[in-house]
């Protein structure tokens, strides 16, 4: 594509060269550059792109999108200067692809958690719906029932028109796409089109990234300041920060809620260990997920199919026979009756409502003896430190049994971790916790202090099959653990 129509609708500070080159790539990382490429320096959190100009143009870059130029511009090459580069490469890849998010339904998923089950939800609904769909969340990217391996929960703006781009091509009709506050604040979603944006909840989460609870939210309530007039925007009212998301919103503002009036109200007339009965639109449904969280996804779901134009009574027959996301309250049982539950809860108020979902239904499922809830929770490495103190205390407060452990220290040291998650315990709750660093020897232990009926939560991973320590990803699955645990009983 020519340079002049990729950098269409980019705000120009200053141009050296010629626009009226061809150009066949736009790359970020100056090792993907090739012959005719354009490359945008980006000035990162942890590396400045503008430091590899000069490496980007050795390997064959044409042009070299910036925010500071060169002291010195090398002959032949064209130089653009714009103020945001990040923001600059979000429009210019939406030119290079020809902007396919306005060739399908886009509709954006954000909130600190639920996204990826209600985006998931949504792509699996929408195909029973008989519809051709993408999928761009933090467990997988797909394309119908093409699976590709996703390394961020919102890719880059290039990797995203790419995908959409291979979407369009293959006749795609919906996309449903996670949107982090990260991809908000580094312009990763700028560019796009989309159709619809659903709000789930805000909890802490992300403040070694934002700094305060503050920036937090504005990063996720710009995604719906994007949004325009012929979107909808789809909040959860019964979290407070749902109406900020509409404030200054042009799309319609619509609203789903289990306690408060909403646009889609929903009911919970019973939960057990083989799913949730709810009351949705006056109708009485049966569905496989479990607990009120997800409650909460499907209401946010069936919102969403409604205003996408879909049938009431079709949305809610199909909701009803589908299974939950991978690592989302997934149980393995064991021969002697002891469930084991992995989930993907890493946040404090993720982690509070797996556990109240468990002690609802042990209380709802006793014969005889009380069931003891052992805990086996880790914290992240590199990430949000100030919650893990909050995490093991929830843990302690809510478990009969707590193994703290690793979870993906990546490059802290994990006992690092696990000290300070221990300064979160209560002095009363000291005599149940215990800690085990590695992660393998912690199910196992859980798993031999078990009784028949007993439960054990293992937090934090849920769908991930690695362990990242020290930048190596090495094979690690929750499930793979329990189940070889629960053979060997």
């Amino acid at each position: 594509m020519i340079l002049s129509e990729i950098l269409y609708k980019v705000s120009l500070q200053a141009v050296s060269g010629k626009t009226d080159i061809e150009i066949n790539k736009i790359v970020f990382d100056s090792r993907q550059v090739q012959k005719g490429s354009l490359f945008v320096a980006i000035s990162g959190t942890q590396v400045d792109g503008h430091q590899f100009i000069k490496k980007a143009i050795e390997l064959g870059a044409s042009a070299i999108l910036c925010e500071h130029l060169p002291e010195s511009l090398n002959e032949g090459i064209t130089y653009i200067q714009v103020e945001n580069s990040a923001r600059a490469m979000g429009f210019t890849a939406a030119n290079f692809y020809q902007h396919p998010s306005k060739k399908l339904k886009l509709v954006g998923v954000t909130g600190t958690n639920g996204k990826t089950s209600i985006a998931t939800l949504l792509f699996r609904l929408f195909r029973r719906l008989g519809y051709r769909c993408g999928l761009l969340s933090t467990v997988q990217n797909q394309i119908d029932d093409d699976v590709i391996p996703s390394t961020h929960t919102t890719p880059d703006s290039v990797k995203v028109n790419e995908l959409l781009a291979e979407m369009v091509q293959k006749g795609v009709s919906y996309c449903f796409m996670e949107v982090s506050s990260h991809a908000v604040v580094q312009e990763r979603i700028t560019g796009l089109a989309f159709v619809g944006g659903i709000f789930t909840n805000l909890t802490h989460d992300h403040l070694d990234f934002h700094g305060t609870v503050d920036n937090y939210i504005k990063a996720k309530k710009g995604f719906f300041d994007q949004l325009p007039a012929t979107a909808f925007a789809l909040v959860n009212t019964d979290d407070k920060v749902g109406k900020v998301m509409l404030q200054n919103t042009a799309a319609r503002k619509e609203t789903y809620s289990l306690k408060n009036i909403g646009t889609f109200k929903g009911k919970v007339l019973a939960c057990g260990l083989l799913g949730l009965q709810m009351e949705i639109d006056n109708k009485e449904v049966w569905f496989k997920l479990i607990g009120s969280f997800n409650a909460y996804n499907l209401l946010g779901v069936y919102g969403a199919a409604i205003l996408l134009g879909e049938d009431s009574d079709e949305v809610l027959m199909q909701l009803s026979d589908i299974q939950p996301p991978a690592g989302r309250f997934e149980q393995v049982v064991s021969k002697k009756n002891i469930v084991g539950i992995v989930d993907y809860a890493h946040t404090p108020d993720a982690l509070k409502n797996v556990l109240e979902t468990i002690v609802d239904l042990r209380e709802g499922n006793q014969t005889g003896g009380v069931p003891q809830i052992i805990t086996v929770v880790g914290c992240g490495g590199n990430r949000d430190t100030s919650k893990r103190p909050i995490m093991a205390e929830i843990a302690c407060k809510m478990s009969d049994k707590v193994i703290l452990t690793s979870d993906n220290p990546r490059n802290e040291d994990p006992m690092d971790i696990l000290v300070e998650m221990q300064k979160g315990i209560p002095a009363i709750h000291f005599k149940k916790t215990q800690t085990i660093e590695d992660r393998h020897e912690a199910i196992l232990a859980a798993v031999k202090m078990a009784k028949p009926e007993d439960i054990i939560l293992v937090a934090g991973k849920g769908h991930e099959t690695y362990q990242e320590i020290k930048g190596v990803k090495h094979h690690f699955d929750d499930k793979e653990v329990l189940r070889e645990a629960f053979g060997e009983q």
